[in-house]
């Protein structure tokens, strides 16, 4: 498969807009757990090979179990995660698969664990990982 294009050479305004959006969530205060898990989990469900072969790289680095990384796709058959956890990756998967709204028992379990200040940014990142993935779908951005 060849990349059909570069959205940094083609539209350098469209990729700096993302790329920053993303920069303001290095300083959420979202933990780089909780974030590689939004990513990881959002990029296996929209099947976006270049972020989960980025992101799984990432977790790795952060010290992810390669355990957790194999039964992300599974995390509801398994006690690997925690309970703040388990609200962020129901709240990802409603979130991303949007067409079905996000109901309120995800949303009020989420933020009863996480308060609704870290949800609001939990969010933001579900959100900028759904556009990463949609672009790199879109233009066939290859791993490498």
């Amino acid at each position: 498969m060849e990349t059909r294009f570069r959205l940094h050479e083609v539209n350098p305004m469209a990729w700096k807009a993302v790329l920053d959006f993303e920069g303001y969530f290095a300083k959420s205060g979202v933990t780089k757990t909780h974030k590689e898990l939004i990513k990881i989990r959002a990029s296996q469900i929209n099947g976006c090979a270049f972020c989960l072969d980025m992101h799984t790289k990432d977790a790795r680095e952060n010290g992810e179990t390669e355990q957790r990384i194999y039964t992300l796709s599974t995390w509801r058959d398994t006690t690997f995660f925690t309970p703040e956890e388990r609200a962020i990756l129901a709240l990802t998967e409603e979130a991303t698969n949007i067409s079905g709204g996000v109901s309120d028992e995800v949303y009020n379990n989420a933020v009863s664990l996480l308060g609704e200040e870290y949800i609001a940014k939990v969010l933001m990142d579900i959100i900028v990982i759904n556009s990463w993935n949609r672009i790199a779908i879109t233009t066939k951005i290859m791993p490498k």
